[in-house]
C-alpha cells in the first residue's frame, strides 16, 4: 500500500543564514553528527575511519556534475538560461558527450516563455574567441511547461563534453542565492568523481579527502563505487501536501557486476555515502524481483517497494541479477530507478549512511526519517541548536540504521 504521508510533518525553520554558501577551506575540517542507537555525539568529518567497522563496505557514488547550466540570447536581447537535465539524442551520457557537431537534450527552460522558434546563440559578454568560433546555437523542438527538448549545434568539431567546458558553468544550488565562482568548479565535484552525467553534487561525499580515503582503505574497509547520475529533481520540493502526489523522476544509475558478486558473497555491514547510494543500492533488490518475475532487468518504479510484500531474499534478488548479466554477456547492470524512499520502506542493504543535513519538506528528509524510524526531528533539533551548517556546502552526519 503507497504509504500515507503528509509532508508538512517533515517541515521545521531553516533560516537563511543557516544554510553555507561557501565551503569550508578544509573539505574534511567539516563537523559531523554521529547518530547511533538514538544516542548523538559531535565529531569532526576527519574522524570517519575510526567510526566505521573495519569489517564492512563503504560505498561512494562517482558520478561526475558537469557544467550544464547555458546562458543564451534572442537577437531581443532577451536572455534565456538552458540548464541540460536528460540527453535525448543520442540517449546515453558516455555517448551524447563524445559527438562533435550536434545534440539533444531535455531541459529546463528559464524565461521560456520568450522563447518561441527563433534560434538562439550563447551570451558571451567577454567577447571569448573560443566562444565565438564555436558558434553555439540552441533551437527549441519541443516544450512541456517549463522544460523542452533544445538541439545544440556548434562548429569546431569539439566533444559536447568540451562545449559545456568552455560554455556551461557549474549548476550550483539554487538556495544558495548565488552564482557561481571559480571555487565551485573545484569543491562543488567531489574528489573520486569519474563519469560526466550529473547536474547535482552528491554532496555526502564532498567532505572526503585523500587523507581520509587513504585511513578508510588502511583499515581494511572494502571501497566500492556505484554510479546513479543525479538529475534536477533533488533541487524540487514537495509541492503536493500527500507525498503520493509527488512524481520521482527517473535517475539512471551503473553498478558493477562484480560489486554485485562482492555483495552477495561478503556479508559485511554496507556504508553508503549519501542519499543517492542509498536509492541506488536499494533500488538493487526490484530490480533482482524483476529478474525473478520476468526474466530481465527493469527500471524501478517509485512505489515498488510498497505496493505489495516481497518474499524473495535479498541473496535471490541478487543472484538473478547475476544470471541475467551473465546471460546477456554484461559485465554491469545499466538500468534507471525513480524509487522514493518513505517511513515504512524496508532497507535491505544499508546499514550506514553518510549524508548533509537536508531541506525542510524534502524527500530527503523522508529518507533520513526512514532510515532512523521516525527519529529525525531530534537530529535537526540538534544540529540547528548547535550551530551545524546545512545543505550543499554545509556540515556532514554518520547515521546508523535504527533497527541494527
Amino acid at each position: 500500500m503507497i504509504p500515507d504521508i503528509r509532508i508538512e510533518d517533515y517541515n521545521y525553520m531553516l533560516s537563511d543564514e543557516r544554510i553555507a554558501k561557501y565551503p569550508l577551506p578544509d573539505r574534511d575540517s567539516s563537523r559531523l553528527l554521529y547518530y547511533s542507537s538514538g544516542k548523538i555525539e559531535e565529531r569532526i568529518f576527519r574522524d570517519l575511519p575510526d567510526l566505521l567497522p573495519t569489517d564492512s563496505i563503504i560505498v561512494f557514488n562517482d558520478t561526475k556534475v558537469v557544467p550544464a547550466r547555458l546562458h543564451f540570447q534572442r537577437a531581443s536581447g532577451a536572455h534565456i538560461e538552458i540548464f541540460c537535465l536528460e540527453p535525448i539524442d543520442p540517449p546515453e551520457y558516455n555517448t551524447i558527450f563524445a559527438v562533435d557537431s550536434a545534440c539533444r537534450w531535455r531541459c529546463v527552460i528559464g524565461n521560456s516563455k520568450r522563447w518561441k522558434d527563433d534560434v538562439l546563440t550563447l551570451y558571451n559578454p567577454e567577447s571569448s574567441e573560443l566562444v565565438n568560433e564555436l558558434s553555439l546555437e540552441a533551437r527549441l523542438i519541443e516544450k512541456e511547461g517549463e522544460t523542452g527538448i533544445v538541439e545544440f549545434r556548434w562548429k569546431n568539431s569539439y566533444p559536447f563534453s568540451r562545449v559545456l567546458e568552455i560554455c556551461g558553468t557549474v549548476p550550483i544550488p539554487p538556495y544558495l542565492n548565488r552564482k557561481t565562482e571559480a571555487i565551485d568548479s573545484e569543491r562543488y565535484q567531489t574528489l573520486y568523481a569519474r563519469f560526466r552525467g550529473s547536474v547535482a553534487a552528491p554532496t555526502a561525499g564532498l567532505h572526503f579527502t585523500e587523507d581520509v580515503l587513504t585511513r578508510i582503505r588502511a583499515k581494511g574497509i572494502d571501497m566500492e563505487n556505484v554510479c546513479l547520475h543525479v538529475g534536477a529533481g533533488t533541487f524540487l520540493p514537495v509541492k503536493s501536501s500527500n507525498v503520493a502526489d509527488h512524481p520521482m523522476h527517473r535517475e539512471p544509475f551503473v553498478v558493477k557486476k562484480d560489486f554485485i558478486r562482492t555483495l552477495l558473497e561478503a556479508g559485511k555491514g554496507v556504508t553508503a555515502v549519501g542519499t543517492t547510494t542509498v536509492r541506488t543500492l536499494e533500488s538493487l533488490y526490484y530490480v533482482g524481483v524483476s529478474c525473478i518475475e520476468k526474466g530481465k532487468a527493469e527500471d524501478v518504479d517509485q512505489w515498488a517497494p510498497y505496493i505489495r510484500d516481497y518474499q524473495y531474499s535479498l541473496q535471490e534478488a541478487l543472484e538473478a541479477i547475476l544470471s541475467w548479466l551473465d546471460s546477456e554477456a554484461l559485465d554491469e547492470l545499466k538500468v534507471g530507478t525513480r524509487i522514493i524512499i518513505v517511513p515504512g520502506f524496508k532497507f535491505r542493504i544499508v546499514e550506514r549512511l553518510v549524508t548533509n543535513f537536508h531541506q525542510p519538506e524534502s524527500t530527503l528528509i523522508l529518507l533520513v526519517s526512514a532510515f532512523v524510524n521516525g527519529d529525525w526531528r531530534s537530529i535537526y533539533n540538534y544540529a540547528l541548536e548547535n550551530g551545524f551548517r546545512f545543505l550543499s556546502y554545509g556540515d556532514s552526519s554518520l547515521l546508523e540504521r535504527a533497527d541494527l
